[in-house]
């Protein structure tokens, strides 16, 4: 029997109880992420600020904007009434029950951040009338989607991360847009660009829209741009507002003659092309191309194998890296493969834009973009397009299906974060959980139109059940596990590329589509 819940206390019973299930990994495992906020706890608190970004005691040195050092300072003097010894710099790896405590808390406690932005982003999706199942609610189904997303509930809460937090600031500045409160809007993506960098993947399509949308402030009939609608004072605006929360982050060090070792720490391109943990992009299936065919050029006598570089790519290693037999790829190389993956996208809201919904679609493009073709991406950032994407997903019956595609590849590309047997039944419970929500949710949502996924697409997810079993139950017990202990990575890195490019393609074919119709919410 179909539940009818009142929307005053669905709400907060969904932000209740997902808060609860959060305190239940509390003592499970955690990454080296853990200690990484630890020493930043400890170098906020316990050094004077023109040495933050100079202090090396620890491998994990701070390497988030200036935002973000001073939101861990205000974290360091709560801790200090947990356990003093966790502010001591030279406390390497140190985890005592009460560190422990504090920090998941904190991840927990901070997200309030993130429940407020799934409400206003509930507020933002178009209601069915007259419909009293809750699952035909969109607002429901939206607020399922981002307050029990499997990706942040074992990246924050179980390897240890405050994305939460970061994530709440972005879909709050969304949803400002899609309320038309833009100014609001561009603050919050300034004060989020100061707390962590790696949001500059979608700075494009904040400033391609606000400026065409927002500083221009008329077109013309045939929805072109008029030119003399633009507005400096505007634009004055929204500078004053990016100047000001920049100058309030990086003044002190600027002062202090400190921004290139700032800028250093944030942009350290010593770093590979790929992450440890290969995040499922194009340049895993470059590289595996790459060790194919000097697999096969060795086997054929065209290669010396002596004359190969070391394969330090799979061995996980987080380091400079050439390629056998492609062209090796630089950074600057990456920069333009990127540029020019999301050209289309901003130009589209440039040319024809299609209100702050075609501005949240060059978004998940942007995002995407830079995490298929960016230098030495994480896995973990395929999860600013998986969020922003259940919005669509909620209204649309094609960017549902996309959103089902991205997010079963993009939540199961995260397995390999969790490797202990501990957190095995941990993932595969909640994975399972989330992605039965979201098939049984989306296709209720969109009913009466057929299947939501065509056959092929069946067919690859399935194929995830094939990989999962062969990396998590057979190859821990072959003999593979002593001679190729990168393998199970590889195995899912490769496969969820697949899928990711496949919805970035799907993405790009909505845009093309333009079947939004222009309009300003």
């Amino acid at each position: 029997m179909a539940a009818r819940v009142d929307s005053g206390f669905w709400f907060p019973a969904l932000a209740l109880g997902v808060s609860f299930l959060k305190c239940l990994f509390i003592n499970a495992y955690h990454s080296t992420d853990f200690e990484v906020h630890r020493n930043w706890l400890a170098i906020t608190h316990s050094l004077p600020v023109s040495r933050w970004y100079h202090e090396n005691t620890s491998e994990w040195t701070l390497d988030y904007p200036p935002l973000f050092a001073w939101f861990e300072f205000g974290l360091s003097h709560v801790a200090q009434h947990f356990d003093r010894n966790m502010l001591q710099v030279e406390n390497l790896h140190y985890a005592s029950p009460s560190t422990v405590l504090f920090q998941r808390l904190s991840v927990i406690f901070t997200d309030v951040v993130f429940i407020y932005a799934a409400k206003e982003c509930c507020r933002c999706v178009q209601e069915q009338k007259g419909s009293q199942d809750v699952l035909n609610r969109p607002s429901f189904v939206l607020a399922v989607l981002l307050l029990w997303n499997f990706g942040l509930l074992i990246v924050d809460h179980i390897h240890f991360q405050y994305n939460g937090f970061l994530f709440g600031v972005l879909l709050l500045s969304v949803a400002k847009h899609l309320q038309s409160q833009h100014l609001q809007g561009a603050l919050l993506f300034a004060i989020l660009l100061n707390l962590k960098h790696i949001y500059l993947y979608v700075a494009p399509a904040y400033g391609i829209y606000l400026l065409r949308s927002y500083c221009f402030t008329q077109d013309n009939k045939d929805g072109s741009i008029r030119w003399m609608s633009f507005s400096p004072l505007r634009l004055l605006a929204l500078g004053s507002i990016v100047v000001s929360v920049c100058a309030l982050s990086f003044g002190p060090f600027i002062a202090m003659g400190q921004l290139p070792q700032v800028l250093s720490r944030l942009f350290p391109f010593k770093r590979g092309l790929c992450h440890a943990y290969w995040a499922p992009n194009i340049w895993a299936l470059y590289s595996v191309l790459d060790k194919g065919l000097a697999v096969l050029g060795v086997r054929l006598k065209l290669l010396e194998e002596a004359e190969l570089p070391r394969a330090s790519m799979t061995g996980g290693l987080v380091q400079e890296f050439q390629h056998s037999v492609l062209l090796s790829v630089s950074p600057s190389a990456t920069l333009v493969c990127t540029l020019l993956s999301i050209l289309p996208a901003v130009a589209s809201i440039w040319l024809r834009p299609c209100g702050a919904r075609g501005f949240l679609r060059c978004l998940l493009l942007c995002a995407l973009g830079s995490f298929m073709f960016g230098w030495h991406v994480h896995e973990k950032a395929v999860l600013i397009a998986i969020l922003p994407l259940s919005i669509l997903a909620v209204e649309s019956r094609e960017d549902a299906r996309i959103f089902l595609v991205l997010t079963t590849t993009g939540h199961y590309s995260l397995f390999p974060l969790l490797f202990t047997p501990a957190e095995l039944p941990i993932k595969v419970s909640l994975m399972l959980m989330f992605t039965i929500f979201s098939f049984t949710a989306l296709r209720k949502l969109h009913s009466g139109q057929g299947p939501l996924l065509r056959p092929l697409e069946v067919i690859y997810l399935l194929g995830l059940v094939v990989v999962a079993i062969a990396c998590e139950v057979v190859f821990p017990l072959s003999p593979w596990q002593q001679r190729l202990p990168f393998l199970p990575l590889l195995a899912t890195s490769v496969y969820c590329s697949v899928g990711v490019c496949y919805s970035f393609l799907r993405l790009y074919v909505r845009l093309l589509q333009r079947d939004d119709k222009p309009k300003q919410l």
